[in-house]
């Protein structure tokens, strides 16, 4: 019988952003998954939106994509480290990535999501 335990298994992967002279955390976990699921039906929906397929990406969804992302960061630091990071707005999100730029911001959204959810099965 087949081992697939950890087929489907996402790792606590995180990409690092800067902004502002501050580093941020971005994580792509079940919690961010939950929320792009609530808002776009299906994880498949956001996907074919962020990557464009050939058109330009939906800003709305990257938007979305990468506040619950950086947010979630935001989260586990203030768990890990008793502090008190307030969430970024979507408003912020937005003067972040025209800061950094759509396609590098894009480009690390769509990293981290593929480094969390590579296959563990040979690892």
């Amino acid at each position: 019988m087949k081992d697939n335990v950890n087929e489907n298994k996402i790792k606590d992967i995180f990409s690092e952003i800067e902004y502002k002279e501050k580093k941020y955390k971005i994580y792509f976990n079940l919690n961010v998954m939950e929320e792009i699921q609530s808002e776009y039906k299906t994880f498949d929906n956001w996907t074919d939106l962020v990557s464009g397929n050939g058109k330009e990406a939906d800003i709305k969804a990257l938007i979305f994509g990468f506040q619950a992302m950086i947010n979630e960061g935001i989260d586990i630091q203030n768990e890990e480290e008793g502090t008190d990071i307030k969430p970024f707005t979507k408003k912020q999100i937005g003067r972040l990535i025209t800061e950094i730029g759509l396609q590098t911001a894009n480009q690390k959204l769509i990293d981290t999501v593929i480094e969390s959810t590579k296959s563990t099965k040979n690892a």
